[in-house]
């Protein structure tokens, strides 16, 4: 009589603590973890076979070998879990379903090397991104320091490159420091950071938008609430994957969130974006958005690590899985970078290079950072890595470092574009690499000077290059007038004349004989007729030069014979 009482009171108890835990461990695991409540996320099927175990040892523990109705639907649930978890990693694996993470990607464009100036327009110098995230990030840990009672109580987060009103910046949030310091300002945190990606010395600490105070409520710092996956989370977004939590600012500058949601295309993988939530970072209201719609200050939706997972599934199954020769295997280049088109709109850069090779590529992928759309465009070359150990072998006395690379359109030649830094991480060169020929490098103190020894370097490089720099292509203005003055400087072993003209008193007009043959030979008075792309500045590049008192044209007839 007395172990029948004891076993009852054990049943009690254990149902008494698996009610416990369905009332209030349950709901505090939800708040804390915030797991993914969808079929097609491991977690859930997991979460009910080990619910559905704990219901069957409670049962089977008070009431012995008696079998009640609750006994019956636990184990029926955890069968059913156990089939469908195996049933499910098997339709994940790779081995079934290798065409299915090829197609992640989509269809993936492929073109020629001559197409991608039409997609890609040549960018004027002073749009050219020369400061990279770990600059960024001293700079405005410096700004940051400026304000020592502020420094105290925040820290800057992480910057992400995207465009404001044409001007590409970096911009970083400042977050709390810790607990106590967010429950000292539970409000938000009062500013967030730019930094030109153009110019270092642009770095601004914006504390205001529109007159009013910017109080950013809403971050991965905060607790509780405020808690930004969380505050997602209990506003019905906890049936979806949220991922890359990228802080942007409208045109305005008003600061949001935007946070990529997305599912599983295969098995219990297959990570694939299908739209946005934009969170405001100050009052917390959410707005959803899919692709098509979403609004077009955002820069991007499909994350940098869903993209290249899925360039390198393509890649990696382009023979299906049982590929063990590795034929026609491809391979995204390590690290990706974001550049932008002639139409504003962004794109993830990665070079692609066959499996076993080291410096070389079969081309590089552009793809839109909304849409996804992957454009191939077969051209071999170098890879990121090798054009960084070029420009850094071109100042090789200074021990400079590469940033990571930057690919642009530089007069239809796909160039990679870098600063070089010291050892305290102090931008004090730009390179310019061919990725064709990553043996041609210009190096300068600024762009204008970096821009000049790539051009002469490429023009006059004894590489088979298919393209020159095309002087009549680069043609932007003319003007014809008298030399006043004109002089060599040798810089780094490149010839340089500089002249100035009698009907432009203001103005100083550089370039070297890879222009025109004729510039060594001019002299002061004679009557020339020059070209330029940017007149904006104190002193202009030529693209192309003609000594109006030499006949050095050839005749028609002349090149007949040629």
């Amino acid at each position: 009589m007395a172990e029948s009482k004891i076993s009852s009171i054990l049943s009690t108890l254990a149902k008494f603590l698996y009610g416990v835990f369905l009332l209030i461990v349950g709901p505090i695991y939800l708040y804390m973890n915030l797991p993914v409540i969808n079929m097609w996320f491991l977690g859930v099927p997991v979460g009910l076979f080990l619910i559905s175990l704990a219901i069957v040892v409670i049962e089977l523990r008070g009431l012995a070998t008696k079998k009640t109705v609750m006994l019956k639907i636990a184990s029926v649930v955890a069968v059913l879990m156990i089939v469908y978890i195996m049933v499910m990693s098997l339709a994940t694996w790779e081995g079934f379903r290798a065409d299915a993470y090829k197609g992640l990607i989509g269809e993936v464009i492929e073109k020629e090397k001559t197409e991608f100036s039409a997609d890609i327009s040549p960018i004027a110098t002073d749009k050219i991104r020369i400061v990279d995230q770990a600059v960024a990030h001293r700079l405005g840990d410096k700004v940051l320091g400026e304000q020592p009672a502020l420094g105290s109580q925040v820290n800057v987060g992480e910057f992400r490159i995207q465009k404001v009103k044409d001007k590409l910046y970096w911009v970083a949030p400042l977050l709390h420091s810790g607990f106590f310091k967010w429950l000292n300002k539970t409000e938000g945190t009062p500013a967030y950071v730019m930094v030109s990606a153009t110019n270092e010395r642009d770095v601004k600490l914006v504390t205001q938008v529109g007159g009013k105070d910017i109080r950013i409520r809403y971050q991965p710092e905060a607790y509780f609430g405020s808690y930004l996956p969380r505050h997602l989370y209990l506003s019905g977004f906890f049936s979806t994957g949220l991922m890359d939590y990228t802080f942007e600012i409208d045109d305005e500058g008003n600061p949001y969130w935007v946070v990529t949601l997305y599912t599983h295309r295969v098995g219990f993988s297959g990570v694939d974006a299908y739209g946005i939530a934009v969170v405001d970072a100050q009052t917390g209201e959410i707005n959803e958005y899919g692709i098509e719609d979403a609004p077009a200050w955002v820069d991007r939706i499909q994350p940098r690590e869903v993209v290249q997972q899925q360039l390198d599934f393509w890649g990696e199954y382009v023979n299906g899985y049982w590929n063990f020769a590795n034929l026609d295997k491809l391979t995204t280049t390590d690290g990706m970078s974001l550049v932008y088109g002639q139409d504003n709109q962004s794109y993830w850069y990665t070079g692609l290079t066959s499996v076993g090779r080291d410096q070389g590529t079969v081309g590089f992928i552009l793809i839109d950072t909304r849409t996804k759309k992957a454009t191939w465009y077969k051209q071999a070359g170098a890879t990121e890595q090798a054009g960084m150990s070029s420009a850094e072998g071109k100042v090789q006395e200074k021990g400079y470092r590469s940033s990571f690379p930057i690919m642009y359109n530089i007069n239809g030649v796909p160039t990679y574009v870098m600063s070089l830094k010291d050892r305290e991480g102090l931008i004090k060169m730009i390179a310019m690499v061919s990725v064709q020929d990553y043996s041609i490098v210009g190096v300068g103190n600024n762009l204008k000077e970096a821009l000049r020894s790539y051009k002469d370097g490429y023009n006059t490089s004894g590489s088979n290059n298919d393209t020159k720099f095309d002087n009549n292509a680069m043609i932007g203005f003319g003007i014809t007038g008298r030399v006043t003055r004109i002089n060599e400087d040798v810089t780094r072993g490149n010839s340089y004349y500089y002249f100035t003209l009698s009907n432009v008193p203001n103005k100083i007009f550089v370039g070297s004989s890879s222009v025109s043959n004729e510039l060594p030979l001019t002299q002061k008075m004679d009557s020339i007729k020059i070209w330029y792309e940017d007149s904006r500045t104190q002193l202009i590049d030529i693209s192309q030069f003609d000594n109006l008192e030499l006949n050095t044209r050839v005749t028609e007839q002349q090149e007949l014979v040629q």
